[in-house]
Parts: C-alpha cells; structure tokens; sequence
C-alpha cells in the first residue's frame, strides 16, 4: 500500500526535479527520500523518474500519476483544514498570495486590522504574478488569493470585492485643467508606460481601454508600479494607474492623475480559493475587511 508520505516525496521531486532540493523541501535526507521514491515505484510496478547527469525528469507515467498526487495531497490538506477550522472566526494559518499591483498598496492599512479581529490567524504572504499563484493555490502551497479578476479555471472559486478605477498619470509639466476627463485616445499622443508581459494589471489596462493597437506602447521590462510612477514624474511617458496605490504614489506631487469620461475604465478585485476548500466561510468574512479597506477614499484627481 502506498503512503502519504511517499507521495509527498514523490510529489516534492516532481515539482523541484532535483533529489537534494527536494530532500530540503521535505526535511529529510537525500539517501532516505531517494529510498521511499524506489519503493513507490515497485509498488505501483512502473518508473517514475529518469535520472541523469543534467538532474530528474519525470517518465509519461510519472507525469500522469505526478497530477494526481498533487490532487490527493491537496485533498489531505483540505480535510486537515475542515477538521482544524471549525470555529466561527478565520485562525490558525493561512497562506494568502497577492499580485504586486495590490500587495503594497492594501496589505499596510490591512495587517493591523487582521491583527485586531483575527489574533489566532498565523498569516503567511505570498507576492507574485497571477500565473504563479494560480498554480501554487491548486498545488496546495496557497490557501487563498488576492488579484484582479476573472480566473478562469473550474477547480477555483472567486468573489468580487470591488472595483478599482484606472486613472491616467502625466508629469506635473504635462498640461491639465481641473475640469479635464482622459479618453483612450488621448493615450495615443505620448509614450505609454505599462508593466512588463506576465502582469495581469497590464493585460486588464489594455483590454479596459481597448489599446491592443496602440504603436507608442512601451512595456520594457519595468516589474514596479512605482518605477512607472518615476518614468511618469520625470516627463519620459505617461500611464495607467489604479486608484488603489494613488496614496502611496501620488504622496510626493510629482505627478498630476486625471480621471477617464464616463464609463470610468476599472479592474474588478477579488478572492480566489479551491473549490474543494472548507474554509470558504472564512474568506468571505477575510473578503469583508478587505473590502472594507479596498473602498476607502483616495486622493482624487488634478
């Protein structure tokens, strides 16, 4: 009979390809993991893994028996779940992933307030890209996300918690009136300023503004709001910004932030988690607060 702990040896060298990183991983010897995957493999009466000079790949049974591994220590881990969580109130750990366009901007006014209403919830943060974290919330490495929505996938399950408004951002130089609405092709007669492939805020502001076409784009590398916000203030382009981080990068007046005509361009923000989760309850309760604070007022535009 094969046992859990053989398929989160298994399942740790399939996700690392490398016995020793996964040994690390799983907190235990290379010889005494390497020993467990042999075993597996003559119970299951098929090679699992190719080892070789250049590191571990994975055999096409190895790949197939690899995704349902994943699926049932992920099931373990959300039975673990429903029987350590049954209280009325988020506790014990949580493992919450946010996208870089949010985390700096939210989690500062959040985290005292999840300190205040939720002592006994041990809080773990994860930053990076929608597609990492995607992949690490249905592996079980993350229990709940926060990111721009939709996400499209029938194994996770999402809530919208609100929108945040695109504004367009021009030096201080850039001419403007107080009475002045931006429009997408305004955006066509200066350098447009935009996170680099693979931020999903990117994808959002040229779908929301329908600037697939635009020829003066420059996505160039740049993974940082504020290092747009500094390109922008220093006369090199103009940008999208959401009117979530507008209190963080706005605080130094070097730039001046316009409001688009009617319909006013937004992202939508929500909550992620798997469908299999028992601690929905909970996040929609974590979904309140965040709300809450995603709501707040901002500094309004020139």
């Amino acid at each position: 009979m094969i046992s859990l702990k053989q398929l989160r040896y298994f399942d740790a060298v399939a996700r690392e390809k490398h016995f020793g990183r996964a040994a690390e991983q799983c907190a235990v010897t290379q010889p005494a993991l390497s020993m467990q995957i042999q075993d597996l493999e003559q119970q299951l009466g098929t090679q699992l893994l190719e080892r070789g000079r250049r590191g571990v790949m994975l055999t096409a049974s190895g790949r197939e028996i690899a995704e349902r591994a994943a699926k049932v220590l992920t099931d373990v881990r959300d039975i673990v779940d429903f029987a350590r969580h049954q209280g009325d109130v988020p506790a014990g750990v949580l493992h919450l992933g946010v996208i870089p366009s949010i985390a700096p901007y939210i989690l500062p006014p959040l985290l005292p307030l999840l300190r205040e209403q939720y002592p006994d919830l041990d809080l773990h943060l994860r930053e990076t890209q929608t597609q990492h974290l995607v992949r690490e919330l249905l592996d079980g490495q993350l229990d709940l996300l926060l990111l721009g929505l939709p996400v499209e996938d029938p194994h996770i399950e999402t809530a919208a918690l609100f929108d945040d408004r695109f504004l367009l951002a021009t030096s201080k130089n850039h001419p403007t009136t107080a009475s002045l609405r931006a429009t997408p092709e305004m955006l066509e007669r200066d350098r447009l300023l935009l996170l680099e492939e693979g931020h999903c805020m990117r994808d959002q502001a040229l779908a929301v503004c329908d600037l697939q076409r635009v020829g003066n784009l420059d996505t160039s590398g740049s993974s940082s709001l504020s290092t747009i916000v500094q390109m922008v203030a220093n006369g090199l382009g103009i940008t999208l910004l959401p009117e979530l981080c507008l209190d963080v990068e706005s605080r130094h007046g070097a730039i001046n932030v316009i409001r688009f005509a009617d319909p006013e361009p937004s992202r939508t923000i929500g909550l992620a988690w798997r469908r299999s989760s028992p601690r929905k309850p909970h996040f929609v309760e974590l979904g309140k607060l965040i709300a809450a604070v995603g709501q707040r007022p901002h500094v309004r535009s020139s």
